[in-house]
């Protein structure tokens, strides 16, 4: 099966890819031919989700997949949550953000936080969402090289390590993403 994963993200797509294996083909927004940055103007995960879904299909008449995830910190009331990716404004920049993130957090002792992922899925017409969730702490600095946005600083609950510390193969397992592509995956098969 092929499909449309509504992203130029290459680090999102090689997540997915890996999570999905061998039994679908997933294609991004550059082999679309989709150039043009993707509507995103809701104020929950589920409406930017959909929005950018609904986007693909209409303009490119595709089955298409397209997620929006926000990092929610209990101690900042859920901030910054749906705006997690432009927390510190344009242009988007992840070092920015956990800049901010950081500096918000300063001297603050509650750092309990969650990934959540919204899938908007639409495939033969109609519209299907999954939803996957990783708790954990927000640290105090930088550590790991790998993954990308938030990742250095979030260490999920009973693990050691961050998210940007962990092996892709070992994050798919337990993430917010690898969560809600794996109820993905289950529907589609």
């Amino acid at each position: 099966m092929k499909i449309c994963f509504a992203t130029n993200n290459k680090k999102k797509i090689e997540e997915v890819k890996a999570a999905l294996g061998s039994s679908f083909t997933i294609v991004s927004l550059e082999e679309i031919g989709c150039q043009e940055e993707l509507p995103e103007t809701g104020d929950t995960l589920d409406h930017n989700a959909f929005q950018k879904a609904r986007y693909v299909k209409e303009n490119y008449g595709v089955d298409c997949f397209a997620d929006d995830t926000g990092l929610e910190v209990e101690a900042l009331d859920g901030a910054p949550g749906v705006y997690s990716g432009r927390y510190a404004g344009e242009p988007r920049s992840d070092e920015r953000n956990i800049d901010k993130l950081l500096s918000n957090l300063e001297g603050v002792s509650n750092r309990k936080a969650r990934f959540r992922t919204v899938i908007a899925l639409i495939l033969d017409g109609k519209e299907h969402s999954f939803e996957g969730q990783a708790d954990g702490v927000i640290l105090d600095k930088r550590t790991g090289e790998g993954g990308f946005g938030y990742d250095p600083i979030f260490r999920p609950e009973d693990y050691d390590k961050t998210f940007a510390e962990l092996s892709m193969e070992e994050k798919n397992k337990i993430s917010h993403r690898g969560k809600a592509v794996e109820a993905l995956v289950k529907f589609l098969k």
